[in-house]
Order: C-alpha cells, then structure tokens, then sequence
C-alpha cells in the first residue's frame, strides 16, 4: 500500500478521481475508465472507478472538511480519513477476511482507495428486503472480539495501547456521537427530527429526569472509558454482506472507547429492523442478536486464555465480570441508539421506508419505548431472552 502527501487539499471530481487511478496504476494502462460518484452518506464524497466491461474496480473515498448534511456551516477535520484507513489497516491485522482491502492512502487529500465492494449488498438494504445473511452475526461477533480483544489491556501492552490511543485521538467524530447519540434527542434541540405525531412521545423523554439521568451515566462511560479501540459507528449500514461474505466498512468514527459500545451499536440496528417487522416475522433479527453476543463471547474468551497479558486475567470471575459488564453496557449504548435514529437527526430507512404513516408512527412509538426500557432496566437484562421480552412488552403502551 502506498501512503502520499500533496501540499494542497481539493474536493475530487468524476475526472480528477479517474486521474489519480491512472496515476496510481490501479488499472491495465490503455483501459476506458468510468467513474460514478455513489456517496451518500453524511461526510464523504465516494466514487466508484471501474474499466469498461468490468463490473468490479475500486472505490475512492475522500473525507470533506464540513458534514455533507448540514453543510459549511458544521467543519469537520480531515484526520478523520486517516483515522479511517489507519483502522482497516489495523483491523486487517487480525481479521483480513472482514474488511476491504487499502490500496493507497493521502492524508493531506483526505483519500483512501480501496477494494471494490459492490458485489456484495449493504447489510441495511438486504435486511430490508427480507434476506436473512446466513453468515452475518459469525462474522460480526469475530469482527469484535478480535479488534476489541486485541486493542485492550487485556490483549495489548499498556504501554503499546497507550502510544495506539493517541494514534486514534478523534475529537470531532466524537462529538458528533456525542450530541446525536448521548445529548440532542433527550432535549428540545434544532437538529432533532421527527413526525409531528410523535411530539407528545418526545417531550415525554425530554421531561423524563430518571432516563436522562441513565443517559448521561452512559455518556460519561463514551466520554472517559478507554478500553478498546472501536469502530464507532457500527451499523447495518456500515457493513457489506451476502450468502458468504461480510466487510466491515467505515470506521472513520474509530477512537479508544467502551467495551460495549460497537456491540451496542449492531445490536440496535439490528432491534429497529426487527420494530420494522411484524411480530411472527422477527425471529432472524433475534437469531442474529443471540448468535453475535454468543461468538463475541466464546471468541473473546479464548483470546482471554490463551493470547492474554493481563496478569490478572487467571483471576477467578475476572472474565466473568468484564463480559458481564460489557453486555450491561451494551444494552444501554443500543437504546440510546435506538432512540437517536428515531428522532435525531440521521434516521434509519427501516423505519422511514415503511409504506405506511400509521405503521411509521406505531414502529417508531415502540422503538421510542423499547429504547427507554433498555436504558432503564440494562443492570436487569442478564439474558438474550429478556431482551426479546423486552421487545414483545414494549410493542403496545
């Protein structure tokens, strides 16, 4: 992989893009390029570069300097794209099979080129269409024990984590999750986003002192707790999937944080797909759930065993209690989440995309309840199956 500097930042184009891949070398000299620019997400321009004929070439990423939905008005710092590639660097250490290959990196132009993943299906997307993605939970649950294992105390060096946390300092990728996720929806501020029919639901949890108090419990925890290096924004929109493959994409929200905050995260995107379905319907997305905590946990363990460094780790309950405590966690990460992508400001199509108003607002009603039931009762959901309950009990007030 090649890593290069140019003296002046610029947004790419169509052309520019396709430049720099003949520049690069990336394609057979002679070949007719076409270049699509596909982003839509919030932050980055992407463009999809491949030859004619060829339906796979690469992918160029650039990070802009403000947050495409918003504008100007909100900058951003560019060193988030070299947050991003530096964690599939270090991700493709320990698991090379789980996320796209880098190719080239820039950090004064903000570009990463790597691996062209559109053979495969955004997770989110598929999910909405039904399919089921046999192997998904698999591949998440060693994605995060493996990148969480081994950028943990548990797994690393002090020292060494100490010099990697510096390496992955992210202040404006943080504060975005810091407002979206742990402050802006649990008061009445301007980048809230919601139905009109869901007011009264709303100004319930902006007047609900006790949840927000869990809330900020949980925030301080985003805020102070180094444990592992995590991806930051792990959601089914983040995650390439078919019959037999997963890529995990966009960690450019990566910094040092809580055990169970990415677990959290994929565990809520995957409890508002299940809200979207009818009842008899929502068994894969529990299926999924279990079997992700099931081989983070067994994967983690054996980490723990035999490769930690901890000189604690033999310690009778020692395991017990930090999966213990990540699961808590992770329960109370996912109902902020939950809660965040239905009335923040960056929703979720598999609420948003239902066909039906009255539908929108009965499913949003009960992410809303499911959420704040997470937050509460996390020290009291021990199990998987209370947490099944918990979406059952909280589909009707």
């Amino acid at each position: 992989m090649a890593i290069s500097q140019h003296s002046i930042y610029e947004p790419l184009t169509e052309s520019t893009a396709v430049a720099l891949a003949i520049r690069l070398r990336l394609f057979k000299e002679g070949q007719v390029l076409h270049c699509e620019e596909i982003g839509d997400g919030n932050l980055n321009l992407v463009f999809h570069i491949t030859a004619q004929g060829k339906q796979k070439g690469i992918i160029i990423k650039q990070a802009l300097p403000y947050a495409k939905v918003v504008g100007e008005s909100w900058p951003l710092s560019l060193k988030r794209a070299t947050i991003e590639s530096n964690a599939l660097l270090f991700a493709a250490e320990y698991v090379p099979t789980l996320v796209p290959k880098v190719f080239y990196t820039d950090e004064t132009l903000a570009i990463t080129v790597m691996e062209d993943l559109s053979h495969l299906q955004i997770a989110r997307a598929g999910l909405i269409e039904g399919k089921t993605f046999p192997l998904l939970s698999e591949h998440i649950g060693t994605y995060l024990a493996k990148t969480l294992f081994y950028t943990s105390d548990f797994g690393l060096e002090p020292s060494k984590k100490k010099l990697l946390v510096q390496k992955f300092i992210n202040p404006d990728l943080c504060k975005i999750t810091e407002d979206l996720v742990f402050t802006d929806p649990f008061f009445d501020i301007d980048t809230n986003s919601f139905e009109p029919e869901l007011q009264k639901d709303v100004e319930e949890i902006w007047a609900d002192q006790p949840l927000k108090f869990e809330v900020a419990k949980l925030k301080q925890k985003f805020l102070t707790q180094a444990d592992a290096l995590l991806h930051g924004d792990l959601h089914t929109g983040s995650i390439f999937a078919s019959e037999t493959e997963t890529k995990v994409i966009d960690p450019e929200f990566a910094f040092f944080g809580p055990l169970g905050f990415d677990i959290g995260q994929f565990i809520a995107n995957l409890l508002l797909n299940a809200v979207s379905r009818a009842e008899q319907d929502r068994e894969p997305l529990f299926t999924h759930i279990e079997n992700t905590w099931d081989v983070f946990t067994t994967a983690f363990t054996e980490l723990w065993i035999n490769e930690g460094v901890e000189v604690y780790r033999n310690v009778d309950g020692y395991l017990e209690y930090a999966l213990q405590q990540a699961f808590e966690d992770a329960i109370g990460f996912a109902g902020c989440e939950v809660i965040r992508r239905t009335i923040g400001l960056a929703h979720v199509a598999d609420l948003d995309g239902i066909d039906d108003l009255e539908r929108i607002i009965q499913a949003k009603q009960h992410a809303l309840r499911l959420g704040k039931e997470l937050i509460r009762n996390r020290k009291t959901i021990d199990s998987l199956e209370n947490l099944r309950s918990y979406v059952s009990t909280t589909e009707t007030p």
